[in-house]
Parts: structure tokens; C-alpha cells; sequence
């Protein structure tokens, strides 16, 4: 039996790249019967380019002003789990937004966890494929207490995705965001 969710708001996922966001987004979906929307995607999808061919045609400052109106729209949407770009939350707008409409969950990654996973991806704009980790630790210190704004901490370690959701969906339904469970496992 599939757990539901019991506030009519939509989950956001954010914190840093590489933090699990969309791999742990999927499984939570999929537990709640909820669409996945990966906030990246729909950008790529409205725009027709790669988030690294905005950044690189607009820079950031552009690129910024376009995620804000499409992070508006997701978050008045119907209820999802929703993936953030690791910078989306850093907006004032868009946290005020999802203070109204979503649950927001930062997925907290130490450094060595965010540097291993985002090593070697040129889809990354913010972080250059070589020698990321002292470029990960500036945006830590930048991005975490803002990421610490969100309603929900949840820890993700280098594991599975699947045992960052578990933990996840643990605390939704500890603060009673959704149903609980009836089944045994995960």
C-alpha cells in the first residue's frame, strides 16, 4: 500500500549538486504515487537549450531572473515532488513561494560527497569538471545557510539513493506530512 500525502502542497527538493535531489525525488514519487518534475528539465524543455548552454549564452545573473518565473509556476502547480537546481532556493522569491505552496526539503551532502558525484560531469556549470572540491567547499559556505532556511533536513550520504529516501519519507510522516505506513520494508 502506497503511503499518501496529507497536505495538498507540492515537496521540494533542494540543496547542492550532486546531493541526490533527483535520484531520491524519483523513489519518493514513486512511494507517494506522485509526478516527478526535475525543475532543470523543464527549463532545458522551455528554453530548447542545456542549463551550461544558458549559463554560458545568458550567465548566471539571466539565467537566474528565467529559473524564478519557472520555479513561480511549478510551485503553484499540483502537488509533486519537485527537484530544484542547486541555486533555485537561493532566491528570495522562490522561497517565498514555496513557503506558501511547498514542503521544502534540503538534501545536506558533505563536501567529499557532492565532489565525488559531480566529478567528471560537464553538465554541471557551477562546478568545473577538474579539482572540484575547493570549488564545492565555496559554494557550501555560500548556499548552506541559505539551504538551512528549508522546513526539512534530511542527511544524504554516499549510500543508495534509495536509503536517503527512506529517511525522507521517515520525517514527512514523523511531522505528519503523509500517511503512515502499513507495509513492512521499504
Amino acid at each position: 500500500m502506497r503511503q499518501k500525502l496529507l497536505v495538498p502542497k507540492i515537496i521540494l527538493l533542494v540543496g547542492m549538486m550532486g546531493a541526490g535531489k533527483t535520484s531520491v525525488g524519483r523513489i519518493v514519487a514513486k512511494k507517494l504515487g506522485l509526478p516527478f518534475i526535475d525543475s532543470d528539465k523543464e527549463i532545458e524543455k522551455i528554453t530548447g537549450f542545456s542549463i551550461s548552454d544558458l549559463f554560458a549564452r545568458y550567465g548566471e545573473k539571466e539565467f537566474r531572473i528565467g529559473e524564478e518565473k519557472i520555479m513561480e509556476r511549478l510551485l503553484k502547480g499540483k502537488p509533486c515532488i519537485l527537484s530544484s537546481g542547486g541555486g533555485a532556493f537561493l532566491s528570495e522569491k522562490t522561497r517565498s513561494v514555496a513557503q506558501q505552496y511547498a514542503i521544502s526539503i534540503w538534501l545536506k551532502a558533505e563536501t567529499a560527497v557532492i565532489s565525488k558525484r559531480t566529478q567528471g560531469r560537464t553538465h554541471r556549470p557551477l562546478i568545473p569538471s577538474a579539482d572540484n572540491q575547493k570549488v564545492v567547499e565555496r559554494l557550501i559556505n555560500e548556499c548552506y545557510p541559505i539551504y538551512a532556511l528549508a522546513d526539512i533536513m534530511v542527511e544524504s550520504y554516499n549510500e543508495p539513493p534509495y536509503r536517503t529516501a527512506h529517511r525522507l519519507l521517515n520525517e514527512l510522516e514523523r511531522q505528519e506530512y503523509i500517511s503512515k505506513r502499513f507495509e513492512k520494508g521499504f
